[in-house]
């Protein structure tokens, strides 16, 4: 068996400024830099080199707890190194093992260069704001940073309620309670359940992936409290439709009611390679106002991709176009990247034909 180290791999992430580790047998150990995955030049895996590697890092509870469900999901403190989301799994019969850096400081909206709607956004004092984009688009950095501009200039009580934790917040001048499923709480619906006794100001959901949960999610925003939540869907107008159609039809009208009154926004974003090295979020910006309440309530969710395109200055919304037009004119992005991750590229075709 080969000599590897799991600790030094990790430090490796850390050094490269990688944002994945991926261990699978039959191939060397691969990370993930600018969005591209790229071989550690070691020599390949095997199922037991992975299996030793993973086990040194858990405790024997989660060791049974993985050899029972052959899936295991963890957050990792290594000290002097960083903190790591983990997952393991099995391919083939053997142990795999992905590992997602997670900053132990927690950045600003402004390190992010986000839009500056979003301070105006977690003013509120009630509503649903919901991030939402493919796995690996950034959005617990997103949410992070809008956390803690909160933290900075509020005095609330947050909780957040994650699989597993991510970043972790110091306590400025806001409180937060940070609740893993599986450590803390049993369940996303158990912990939102049990969250209104809790006195929270706002409420991070993790992964609202089920139905108890976002009903649970859409009434804690009616009862007076600001909730983020994060969805797998590429498109504003999209998120809306995909929380609706988790419902039945007889339940529907009184779900499309209670996202018209409590959605704040949706912001889907997505990471694009950028340039020169690094890579840059587009952001789809959605911002209910009066018309976009009444599109939901009156089931016209088809018609709202329409409204966002209009009054862009005085409500901060843009379509996914447009955040990938202006990267495009700043030269930030490359034509065939902008074509390549947009919702709509005939879009995208119409404004750069030459």
């Amino acid at each position: 068996m080969a000599d590897f180290d799991i600790k030094k791999l990790l430090q490796s992430v850390v050094t490269h400024g990688a944002s994945d580790l991926h261990l699978i047998s039959r191939s060397e150990p691969q990370i993930r830099l600018d969005g591209a995955l790229k071989p550690v030049n070691l020599p390949k895996l095997t199922g037991d080199d992975i299996e030793e590697m993973c086990y040194s890092l858990i405790t024997e509870k989660q060791k049974q707890q993985f050899e029972e469900y052959d899936e295991l999901d963890f957050a990792l403190l290594l000290p002097g190194i960083g903190r790591f989301r983990a997952n393991y799994y099995r391919t083939l019969g053997d142990t795999a093992a992905a590992f997602r850096i997670i900053p132990i400081d927690v950045p600003s909206l402004d390190d992010l260069g986000a839009p500056g709607v979003y301070k105006k956004l977690i003013k509120r004092e009630k509503g649903l704001i919901l991030v939402t984009g493919p796995t690996g688009s950034g959005k617990s950095t997103t949410l992070a940073a809008m956390l803690n501009e909160i933290n900075l200039h509020e005095q609330k009580h947050i909780i957040t309620v994650e699989d597993p934790v991510e970043f972790i917040h110091q306590n400025k001048k806001c409180v937060f309670s940070h609740r893993g499923v599986g450590e803390d709480t049993s369940s996303f619906a158990k912990a939102l359940k049990y969250a209104m006794r809790q006195d929270p100001d706002i409420i991070l959901i993790g992964e609202m992936r089920d139905k108890e949960t976002i009903e649970a999610a859409l009434t804690a925003a009616e009862t007076g409290h600001l909730v983020f939540g994060t969805l797998h869907t590429s498109s504003a107008p999209g998120t809306i439709n995909r929380i609706i159609d988790v419902f039945t039809g007889d339940e529907q009208p009184q779900i499309r009611a209670m996202i018209s009154s409590s959605l704040i926004a949706v912001i889907a974003q997505a990471l694009l390679p950028k340039l020169g090295g690094g890579r840059v979020a587009a952001s789809e910006i959605l911002i209910t106002n009066h018309a976009i309440s009444n599109l939901i309530r009156e089931d016209k969710v088809h018609q709202i991709y329409s409204q966002m395109q209009l009054g862009q200055g005085d409500t901060g919304m843009q379509t996914q176009t447009q955040a990938l037009l202006k990267f495009l004119k700043d030269g930030k992005i490359s034509r065939d990247i902008a074509i390549q991750y947009a919702n709509r590229p005939d879009e995208i075709r119409k404004q750069v034909m030459v």
